[in-house]
């Protein structure tokens, strides 16, 4: 197997894209953005993630396995996030007693 070579300037770029989408979440958290706060937040941190992934873990240029067991991943995780809130959307629904 034929390692991808990845030249620094990409590393360079990816991690000064990094720092800016930081600068970014941080200016985010001092907006005031109503309910939109933590979803331009997770959309960010999702966005930072994607970039870890693609290239300090060399899943760009890695076999179309390890892309499979990425999107297993994803796929899994959006599972556990939707059962947990569907969970807390119906916390409420069932009356307890002495409330």
């Amino acid at each position: 197997m034929q390692d991808h070579v990845v030249r620094p300037r990409v590393y360079y770029a990816v991690f000064g894209a990094l720092l800016a989408l930081t600068a970014i979440t941080v200016a985010v958290a001092y907006a005031d953005l109503g309910p939109l706060n933590a979803w331009v937040a997770m959309t960010i941190a999702c966005l930072k993630g994607v970039l870890i992934v693609m290239y300090f873990m060399h899943a760009r240029y890695g076999p179309r396995l390890i892309w499979v067991l990425a999107g297993a991943g994803i796929l899994w995780l959006l599972i556990l996030f939707g059962l947990t809130m569907g969970d807390y959307a119906t916390r409420g629904w069932l009356p307890f007693p002495g409330k």
